[in-house]
């Protein structure tokens, strides 16, 4: 049998592994460090198993406790589902949220991304809806929870969060412990996150046929790398034409405080893609203090109309795409494809300061490394595709 001690001197694997405790109860060791406990139950002659929580969350005590429950509930029937409608386990919301994490969530996804799920779990959904099972909750009852992330202005998280919500759901729709997700019932019910929109490009296609135009034009190699290395790192245009060859390092571009909108450093993530833009366009305007300078003045950078009138020559009007666009663009594609807000916030010197903010910077540049890598590699699925 398990004790504390032997669970806190389990170390992590490449695999993931189990160990035995007593009477079906065992923890699950996962590469990243992460326990959860789980336990073996029969009913009707079939083996199942059930998740319980993550340790040191829930005690080993705790879990032998809830483990003795459920096989109580299990010899009684309380278990079995069929169609009589009576529903697979008597459980809360709480260890439904514990178990769709512990399955869909923790070994599947990013460790950042993991934690802003588990996060937004703990401070939001379950001290709100937990108790409850989850037949018990209404849409009311989950944009009761949602009501107050939105009056501090949160929107965009309470949205998120609500869409976890409806994660969990169809996962117990799916193994038989919710009858439906509740949260279809709340299209309109929130307040949607307000944005400036500039205009942009947000179509496959006609990204696509974007990126042709660029490789396509004529003139000067200095404004066309400008656009490539624009649209492949979605920053603020002042930031783009002010960029220095000192603040690249490596495949990271570093941006002074002083050149940020919030006066904060920010550092973006160079994809393969973006470092060869530059590898051409060094032998260029490599004696330049600037990448990007005027065509006519290398010791000064390139002027703010620049881009813009490169697009209107590509036959782009003022209506369709200006320079500030290729961040919405980068925005609504990387979120229609999954990629958390966070990760897509950071990237584009969104977050909050102070020093959380720097910590969790520190945390995201792997996530954002991968972020933009892939929307390197998206946008050249995207150029190829008239030529398949």
């Amino acid at each position: 049998m398990l004790t504390d001690a032997a669970i806190r001197r389990l170390p992590p694997k490449e695999k993931r592994y189990v160990v035995a405790d007593d009477k079906g109860l065992y923890l699950e060791v996962r590469p990243n460090g992460g326990k959860s406990w789980k336990v073996r139950l029969y009913q009707d002659g079939r083996e199942r198993k059930t998740t319980l929580g993550r340790y040191p969350r829930m005690s080993l005590k705790e879990a032998r406790l809830e483990r003795d429950r459920l096989k109580i509930e299990a010899a009684e029937g309380g278990v079995r589902s069929g169609k009589d409608g009576v529903r697979q386990s008597r459980g809360t919301f709480e260890q439904l949220c514990r178990e769709w994490f512990e399955t869909k969530i923790e070994p599947l996804m990013s460790a950042r991304h993991s934690q802003t799920v588990l996060s937004r779990l703990d401070r939001i959904v379950i001290p709100a809806l937990g108790d409850r099972t989850p037949d018990e909750i209404t849409a009311p009852d989950v944009l009761e929870a949602m009501r107050p992330v939105e009056r501090m202005g949160h929107n965009e998280t309470a949205i998120r969060t609500t869409q976890i919500i409806g994660q969990v759901m169809r996962y117990g729709v799916a193994t038989g412990k919710c009858t439906r997700d509740v949260t279809a019932d709340m299209k309109g019910a929130l307040t949607p996150k307000k944005v400036e929109h500039r205009p942009t490009i947000t179509s496959p296609a006609a990204i696509g046929a974007l990126c042709r135009a660029i490789d396509a034009a004529k003139g000067t190699p200095i404004v066309k790398a400008a656009l490539l290395f624009h649209m492949l790192t979605a920053v603020r245009p002042g930031e783009l034409r002010k960029a220095e060859w000192a603040e690249i390092e490596g495949d990271l571009w570093k941006i002074p405080a002083p050149k940020m909108k919030l006066r904060r450093p920010h550092v973006v993530p160079l994809s393969r893609q973006a470092l060869e833009v530059l590898e051409k366009l060094h032998p260029i305007t490599g004696r330049s203090p600037y990448l990007f300078p005027a065509v006519r003045n290398f010791s000064r950078p390139m002027s703010d109309m620049t881009e813009l009138v490169a697009l209107r020559r590509l036959g782009y009007g003022q209506d369709e795409i200006v320079p500030h666009g290729f961040r919405g663009m980068f925005s609504t594609l990387a979120y229609e494809n999954g990629w958390p807000s966070d990760v897509v916030e950071r990237q584009l010197a969104h977050a909050k300061g102070g020093v959380r903010a720097a910590y969790d910077h520190s945390l995201l540049l792997d996530q954002r490394r991968d972020l933009m890598q892939w929307w390197a590699d998206w946008l050249d699925s995207r150029r190829k595709e008239s030529l398949l």
